[in-house]
């Protein structure tokens, strides 16, 4: 996959990255990461990078400043991850890893089947020592999940969850369960709609291109678990939500034999409808 860029901008900014951090003697590596690695970016997209510092000059490397070298930034602060995210003066938004070189570089094979580096050599825009382009190639290839245990990892995950969902709902905090609903429930039905429909090139991020990826009626089925914070709409959601999930679980049953426990999705089914449990 080619990573040229559909956002001249980000291309701009990455090639003015490349020189700045060339220029920079106490980092030893830059690497980027998200959808300029990958051929997806354009002009929504941020940039995305760890930048290696020599780690006796870790204390000494002012990012920010560095960083107002690559643009004017309108915001710049460190983010409940402890990630530098900035926004630059044209809303490109950016987040910076600032690693000490030592024990970061090292780390990056760690990253296998949670980041994917199609052509490791051009994600990484500075290597003084080479360290940095090895630990990335191991990086290059996407293994996708295992079918079996994969799905039954994640039907297993959407009953124990959805249970959670329906007592939130039975407590009636509608708030916490919409939380619930579209943040923990969501991409576990995505996931093991992707695995049965053979479409994991988006695993990562299962909700990205979404309605390019997946057949129409997916994505109706999807759009039938959404809702606005408001309680009956909430409960709607949360029982289409489940009769979708004990769908996938029965497809996930027939074709890869995974486990289904009938009586809990009965049962789970039952405290959405409003039943009494005991």
């Amino acid at each position: 996959m080619s990573l040229r860029s559909a956002s001249p901008a980000l291309d701009d900014r990455v090639a003015r990255l490349r020189r700045l951090a060339e220029s920079e003697p106490r980092l030893e590596g830059v690497l980027l990461y998200g959808s300029w690695t990958v051929g997806e970016a354009d002009a929504h997209s941020d940039i995305e990078a760890y930048l290696y510092v020599e780690d006796e000059h870790l204390d000494d490397f002012d990012a920010r400043a560095f960083l107002e070298k690559l643009a004017p930034l309108e915001l710049a602060y460190t983010n409940m991850y402890g990630v530098l995210a900035v926004v630059f003066d044209d809303l490109m938004r950016g987040e910076f890893h600032i690693m000490p070189a030592g024990e970061g570089i090292e780390e990056v094979p760690a990253w296998e089947g949670m980041v994917h580096l199609p052509r490791p050599e051009a994600a990484v825009l500075l290597d003084r020592t080479g360290r940095l382009t090895r630990a990335a190639r191991r990086l290059a290839a996407f293994r996708p999940p295992e079918p079996a245990g994969t799905a039954q990892q994640l039907c297993d995950e959407l009953a124990n969850w959805t249970l959670m969902l329906a007592h939130v709902l039975a407590r009636g905090e509608v708030a916490r369960a919409h939380s619930l609903l579209h943040s923990v429930v969501a991409p576990l039905q995505l996931k093991l709609c992707r695995l049965l429909r053979d479409s994991t090139a988006h695993w990562l991020t299962p909700s990205r291109a979404l309605e390019q990826d997946l057949p129409a009626a997916d994505t109706d089925r999807y759009t039938a678990t959404t809702a606005a914070a408001r309680e009956a709409e909430v409960r709607t959601a949360a029982r289409n939500s489940w009769q979708w999930s004990r769908e996938l679980s029965a497809d996930a049953a027939g074709r890869w034999s995974v486990r289904v426990p009938g009586e809990l999705h009965e049962r789970i089914a039952g405290l959405l409808a409003g039943h009494r449990t005991d």
